[in-house]
């Protein structure tokens, strides 16, 4: 370690065209980057509904409706021409409507109305679809093209197809807004006009090394495209400013810029993996969930971390001793006021702080646990053409839901048995299946194969139970159950299901058990390299209490405003905030450490607090930042509400650290010197 500073400021040209060279093929590859906006291709192989989707794909043509498509002003006669055409549709494979189900040569009057209101009312056809993975964006611009804008389309593939519209031009925008920013607060807090560029040019190339090598692991889903690099940029800033004031200082004690940056490096190296290591640990516990998005996620932050850190001492200290003489020439003055009086002022407030502290800790840590959470991607925005979609069709047929259920095959007439106690179920709107639509006593295989396949494999059958639930929420999930037992009366557990709801409910099944665990591994994870960096028994209770505090207050916010959580935000910002955060507390109380060797606690703490509430907040409004442009540009309702915990969460943390855990370390100020090792703490 010893001679890599001085071997980087030897070639500081060949490491900054290697970086550039390095990134510049990255960004190509990251071009190549293949997206996936399936959320139930992250669940378990062993999940019901992962199974069943298998046997679907494997035995039979059609499988789970995904879109309902509304057209009005039509005739029986023109609702048929409109099948044959959505039918034609490049990756529609499979199109339901009320021929498929009752003889529509004959009088309407004499079909069981309910069945036909379901599909035809009001001289308006409503068609069930499914669109073929992978091809959702390009049927679903051909369907708006066919049944133009009077019309409406919604659906599990409609929100996938908006998602691959908009994703990565929400990402472009979020960092359009961010980065200006960005230069505006690096710009108050540093003493150079160029010094913010290079941070951001630094952590860009960070950026692109992650971006394009995550191309070797096939492929990356939604959300990690969409707030992985703006996560990137936000949490490892800091260590670029880190190095670059340690730099300046050393610049003060010596001409030599060259020994500048080598002291530079030695001193910052440590504080900066330390950093680091927070949040990798806190990344890296989301690689434990079951549910795969939070190892695609996880592991994709934990490589982001590394690429910043070798970026930054590596790439940065190169850069910057090409461009020192251009940073001496765009100095200006100090833009912020001293701050010199901030800690005790601070101070002032420990009392009322430790209170208000005892006060909340117990009632907000119950209310986080009792929050209402989304598990899909969420509801569209009412703005949106896919929310006034939903609206228009909603409105005139109300919610519609598909369970599929895949039965052995065989027994017609248990088939029937089954279809007609789930019609007689709650939220059951209709049954579709040979014995609903054939007569049980004629042979299947007098019949044209096109109405056969519909609904009989080699080995299953088919059933296609409507609902008029949402996707998901305690009546959707309350039905699905009852689905299921019903099922379970005459085929035991040799039933399979599938369908948006059963996916969310199999999801609901699988996040659940990963939140214990994933909170459990970055705590504990965390707390160790807290245990390793203080040397301290304290000091990792007391800082991890503190972040944990705010990630409580700020998951109580939702449950006591009655907002409902994206349960993938939840589960990150649970860690997200931990590992990120908590690098605000580590710098306070290290400093604290420090100056508790040669002053009592109150000065010491006066020091800390005046010496860094400007890099505290320096970092935290950029992060806070970071999470209010991804809540401002993202149509998805799972990365804005991520946006918005992630903003209010940082926020939260800066409060606590400046605020509360000064008073917690000066309180503890005893204990922490006694079980500190080495503390060597001032006495009078």
């Amino acid at each position: 370690m010893k001679n890599i500073p001085q071997a980087l400021t030897v070639h500081k040209k060949a490491v900054v065209i290697f970086f550039v060279v390095s990134a510049i093929i990255c960004g190509i590859l990251a071009m190549q980057l293949k997206v996936n906006y399936n959320l139930t291709d992250y669940l378990p192989n062993d999940a019901k509904s992962t199974i069943a989707i298998r046997i679907m794909e494997k035995e039979f043509t059609q499988t789970v409706p995904n879109a309902r498509v509304m057209v009005s002003n039509v005739s029986i006669a023109q609702a048929q021409e409109y099948k044959e055409k959505l039918a034609a549709v490049k990756g529609v494979t499979e199109v339901l409507w009320l021929d498929d189900i009752v003889d529509v040569k004959q009088p309407l009057a004499m079909a069981d109305q309910k069945t036909v209101q379901d599909y035809y009312r009001d001289d308006t056809a409503l068609f069930s679809i499914n669109i073929a993975k992978g091809a959702e964006l390009s049927a679903m611009n051909s369907i708006y093209e066919l049944i133009g804008d009077d019309n409406a389309m919604v659906g599990e593939a409609v929100n996938i197809g908006f998602a691959q519209k908009y994703s990565a031009s929400e990402t472009t925008k979020a960092f359009i807004i961010l980065i200006p920013l960005i230069i505006i607060v690096l710009v108050l807090a540093t003493s150079s006009w160029l010094e913010p560029i290079l941070f951001l040019v630094t952590i860009g190339i960070a950026i692109l090394l992650n971006m394009g090598t995550s191309v070797f692991a096939g492929e990356m889903s939604f959300m990690t495209q969409a707030i992985s690099p703006i996560l990137q940029m936000a949490v490892s800033l800091d260590y670029a400013i880190f190095l670059l004031h340690s730099f300046g200082r050393f610049r003060l004690q010596t001409k030599d810029v060259n020994m500048a940056m080598q002291l530079a490096m030695k001193e910052s190296f440590s504080s900066i993996l330390a950093s680091a290591a927070t949040t990798f640990f806190g990344f890296i516990a989301l690689a434990f969930m079951k549910f795969g998005i939070g190892a695609d996620l996880g592991l994709n932050l934990v490589k982001g971390i590394v690429f910043s850190f070798v970026s930054v001492m590596v790439f940065l200290p190169a850069l910057t001793l090409f461009l020192y003489k251009y940073i001496d020439k765009t100095r200006h003055c100090n833009f912020i006021p001293d701050f010199k009086n901030i800690g005790k002022r601070i101070l002032k407030l420990k009392i009322p702080a430790l209170i208000v502290l005892v006060l909340v800790v117990v009632p907000v840590f119950l209310a986080q646990g009792q929050n209402t959470f989304i598990y899909g991607m969420g509801d569209s925005d009412a703005q949106t053409r896919s929310g006034v979609d939903a609206n228009k069709i909603n409105s005139k047929f109300g919610q519609s839901t598909p369970i599929v259920l895949l039965l052995p095959k065989g027994n017609p007439a248990k088939e029937l048995l089954l279809a007609q106690e789930l019609k007689q179920q709650e939220h059951v709107t209709s049954v579709m299946s040979y014995a609903t639509t054939v007569d049980v006593k004629i042979p299947s295989s007098f019949l044209d194969e096109n109405i056969t396949s519909q609904f009989y494999s080699e080995n299953y059958a088919r059933m296609i139970v409507n609902t008029d639930t949402v996707s998901e929420g305690d009546v959707a999930f309350d039905t699905v159950e009852r689905v299921h037992e019903t099922a379970s009366i005459y085929y035991e557990d040799q039933y399979y299901s599938a369908g948006q709801s059963v996916s969310l409910y199999d999801m609901k099944e699988v996040v659940e058990v990963d939140t214990s665990t994933v909170n459990m591994i970055a705590v504990i994870s965390i707390a160790l390299v807290l245990l390793v960096t203080f040397r301290s028994l304290t000091f990792p209770i007391l800082l991890v209490l503190t972040i944990e505090t705010a990630i409580w207050i700020n998951l109580s916010v939702s449950y006591f405003s009655n907002t409902a959580i994206c349960y993938i935000g939840y589960l990150v910002i649970s860690t997200v905030q931990l590992g990120a955060t908590v690098d605000y507390a580590i710098l306070l109380s290290n400093s604290y450490r420090q100056n508790r060797m040669s002053m009592p606690k109150k000065e010491a703490m006066k020091k800390t607090l005046s010496n860094h509430v400007i890099s505290i907040l320096t970092s935290g409004i950029i992060l806070a930042t970071a999470g209010f442009c991804l809540f401002l540009t993202s149509s998805l309702a799972m990365v804005a509400d991520l946006g918005v915990l992630l903003c209010r969460g940082t926020i939260l943390s800066m409060i606590m650290v400046i605020i509360f855990l000064p008073a917690l370390l000066t309180v503890f100020d005893g204990i922490i010197g006694k079980t500190t090792w080495k503390a060597k703490f001032y006495k009078e």
